[in-house]
């Protein structure tokens, strides 16, 4: 490119945490890794408290160098919605890509979209991670549809969501593009230093669930399956790394009522990128037992620390895991998980599963996300 392909990103990126910030920061780098100039646009009022059930919407750690983010969006407040339009219009990029993943955004990021658009050439590309949400609330639709008319083209990270968009839209401008591997959360660990490092014992076996602590992430699934004499005669001990997004004494009293409390190590608190490597890299495997999903950010972290995987049969989690190569994908209930538990230590998979995840990953690079981004872009002139 003898001129710099101009990229604006619109959605969260630091200070404000979590998932879909940690990825637009990582897609923002392999932008301007790939000879793009690019900027983020993101939130200074994202959620009302009752939308928000964590501690904090922010991040206390240090902001993510060579990044240019601009903090401006009010998600409540129209008025801004015009001025950040504005300010979008008048850098004039290339073309806009907006992460969508919940109804509530429809609002502000359609209007945004709109009024880019207006008496402009910019087109305007989703990165749909949700179309219709894992906890639904009345006026979804509605507001999904509103959303989904200001855009000219849509990316989807897994094969369900696209399906969830057809039946939203019939415009020919969508593709499906694997979810990339997370590259941000330094290089892998040795397990023992990892294990130290985190308090645990080297003698045991771990197992991980990573991430926000919601019903529909089915950790009452892993722990009903943790509680198989089976997995209890192998010593298997269960992480669960990440802030309660429900109420949590319901868990403590599940795991109280099945006897396995003194193998649950509860670090139920959110989790800094830099500490992100020693959980993943002191596990034998990292689990999602979820009730429903589209893609996961999870799998990907795993990927990028060569770890196995069990997940379970929903949205685009198969997609992402070949069954009995990388991992396991069970079906949604406590007896499949422990039985793919049991053979994963009986049969001592470990080793045979990160040898085939180190060459898996290979098909979900960044370049080859953003080499998809670009001819959907190419399509749409």
């Amino acid at each position: 490119m003898t001129k710099k392909t101009k990229v604006t990103i619109v959605g969260p990126a630091f200070p404000l945490r979590g998932g879909i910030a940690n990825f637009n920061e990582a897609l923002c780098r392999s932008l301007q890794e790939n000879g793009y100039e690019t900027n983020i646009v993101s939130f200074s009022y994202q959620y009302p408290k009752l939308l928000f059930p964590g501690k904090s919407q922010f991040d206390k750690g240090n902001p993510p160098k060579g990044l240019k983010i601009d903090t401006m969006i009010n998600s409540i407040n129209p008025i801004n919605w015009m001025n950040v339009a504005r300010t979008i219009k008048a850098d004039q990029p290339t073309f806009v890509i907006i992460r969508f993943w919940l109804p509530f955004m429809a609002p502000c990021l359609g209007s945004i979209a709109k009024l880019i658009k207006r008496n402009t050439n910019i087109k305007v590309i989703a990165i749909t991670d949700n179309i219709i949400p894992h906890e639904k609330r009345p006026g979804d639709v509605g507001l999904t549809k509103f959303f989904i008319k200001h855009v000219d083209g849509f990316v989807t990270m897994s094969k369900a969501v696209l399906k969830e968009l057809e039946e939203f839209t019939n415009s020919a401008n969508k593709v499906f593009l694997p979810h990339p591997i997370y590259d941000i959360f330094g290089s892998k660990m040795n397990k023992i230093e990892a294990q130290t490092s985190l308090g645990l014992s080297t003698n045991d076996k771990h197992i991980l669930f990573f991430g926000f602590i919601r019903k529909y992430k089915g950790l009452d699934l892993l722990l009903n399956a943790l509680a198989d004499n089976r997995i209890k005669e192998l010593g298997v001990k269960l992480i669960i790394a990440g802030e309660f997004y429900d109420e949590e004494q319901p868990y403590i009293d599940l795991m109280q009522s099945l006897g396995i409390d003194d193998r649950v190590i509860l670090k139920t608190s959110f989790i800094p990128k830099e500490e992100v490597a020693k959980y993943f890299c002191a596990s034998d495997m990292v689990t999602q037992t979820y009730r429903t999903a589209s893609q996961s950010g999870v799998t990907q972290i795993a990927y990028h620390f060569n770890r196995p995987m069990l997940v379970t049969d929903t949205g685009g989690l198969s997609e992402i895991v070949p069954h009995n190569k990388v991992g396991y994908v069970t079906a949604i209930n406590p007896q499949a998980i422990a039985d793919a538990i049991v053979d994963f230590y009986s049969n001592n998979k470990e080793t045979e599963f990160s040898e085939a995840v180190a060459i898996e990953k290979e098909r979900f690079t960044w370049r080859k996300f953003i080499e998809g981004i670009q001819y959907l872009y190419d399509r749409l002139n």
